[in-house]
């Protein structure tokens, strides 16, 4: 993409990508219940002169957030559980994105975390469309946190098709419920979305770190949505975000059950990604990153970047995405500052399913940056739009 065109998008932080983005994921979740636009307005507003300062950041959003508990969990009390509801669902997702920023986790941070848990949690009791249920999923003496969203039947005979959705290197599962989830189930598709190993509550609360064998623990989430009696286990789907553009293909390529694959993003050697982060960082010269660079050593419990390169080798696609079979789905922005377009080309080329299809979104169209952070809504609609058509929920 030429430099020197206008950036389209909306940057509320011009001079700071991550921050920007940051916020680009609060406002993107609008549509779906997770944000008001005034509300991260005043957010915005007041970080305007402290610019770069995580701390400042997360005690913002977590200002916010804790006033739009408190008149959600009022209203609850008053009777008005509906719209009390929608306040907690909120605060919810302020509180996480306030949080992703820190780095070293702190107490605080994973007490405001916890409360965006929670929020999420009572919210779900009172909403009934989509009906949300808290799940566990058996995992290595454990379990994984999982929100299972009930899919509005779509045929007679009551049987119908689902998708795992993962997370990528820092999104949570309350985050992701916010990215059209509402829309996925009321076209007949249900959704378990999974905080795997190295995200959400698995890393903070579990110490489940991450991993690059994503099979590990597909398989597991495969199996228990094959035991729900709703679900038809020959029409379940898997797809991931961002980092998870190495998740869901690598789950698809191991797990062979999975009935499609659909990868938010792409990835092909993630180590080369993050070799060439930590090159630009110690020229001074700030790569476009989601999170704080402190993040990947963090969730892969590295002790220094060489140990991250190392812990980084086997994630890697060539070899890998070869073995898909199922249908396929890569999505992509022509200017995504994070993973360059010619990485997801040659992840594309490599897969090996006979039905794959690649969508880039072009600048004149929109969604042009990293997973269509600028248009939410376009590229939820052409995944669900692509779901439907392959999982068939109405049959």
């Amino acid at each position: 993409m030429n430099d020197k065109l206008e950036d389209l998008s909306f940057t509320y932080f011009p001079e700071n990508y991550r921050w920007s983005h940051g916020l680009l994921i609060g406002l993107n979740m609008a549509p779906w219940g997770g944000a008001e636009i005034g509300e991260i307005n005043r957010i915005g507003l007041r970080l305007r002169k402290c610019v770069g300062d995580d701390e400042a950041w997360f005690q913002e959003w977590s200002r916010e957030a804790r006033s739009v508990e408190e008149r959600g969990r009022k209203r609850i009390r008053d009777g008005q559980t509906a719209s009390g509801a929608q306040y907690l669902q909120r605060a919810s997702a302020y509180y996480h994105v306030g949080e992703r920023f820190l780095q070293p986790k702190s107490r605080e941070g994973l007490d405001a975390y916890m409360r965006g848990v929670e929020c999420f949690r009572d919210a779900a009791k009172f909403i009934r469309r989509p009906r949300v249920e808290h799940v566990e999923i058996p995992y290595e003496g454990t379990s994984l946190p999982a929100l299972y969203v009930h899919a509005e039947s779509q045929n007679k005979a009551g049987k119908m098709p689902a998708v795992v959705f993962f997370d990528g290197l820092d999104i949570t599962k309350e985050i992701q419920y916010f990215k059209g989830v509402s829309d996925l189930v009321a076209r007949g598709i249900a959704c378990l979305i999974v905080d795997g190993p190295g995200n959400g509550e698995s890393i903070r609360f579990r110490g489940l770190y991450l991993r690059h064998d994503t099979e590990h623990y597909a398989t597991p989430v495969f199996d228990y949505l094959a035991s729900r009696p709703e679900i038809d286990p020959n029409r379940i789907g898997v797809m991931a975000i961002s980092l998870g553009g190495y998740y869901a293909p690598r789950a698809a390529a191991f797990e062979q059950r999975y009935a499609c694959c659909l990868a938010w993003g792409a990835q092909w050697d993630y180590q080369k990604i993050w070799r060439d982060r930590f090159d630009r960082l110690a020229r001074a010269d700030t790569p476009s990153l989601s999170v704080a660079a402190q993040h990947i050593s963090w969730v892969l419990n590295a002790t220094s970047q060489d140990d991250v390169i190392k812990r980084l080798e086997p994630f890697k696609l060539v070899g890998v995405v070869q073995k898909i079979t199922c249908p396929f789905l890569m999505l992509h922005g022509e200017g995504d500052e994070q993973i360059p377009l010619n990485e997801a080309q040659k992840c594309f080329d490599a897969v090996g399913s006979k039905q794959k299809t690649m969508k880039i979104f072009t600048r004149e169209e929109g969604g042009y940056h990293h997973c269509q952070i600028d248009n939410q809504s376009i590229c939820s609609a052409y995944m669900w739009d692509w779901l439907e058509q392959v999982l068939q929920p109405s049959r």
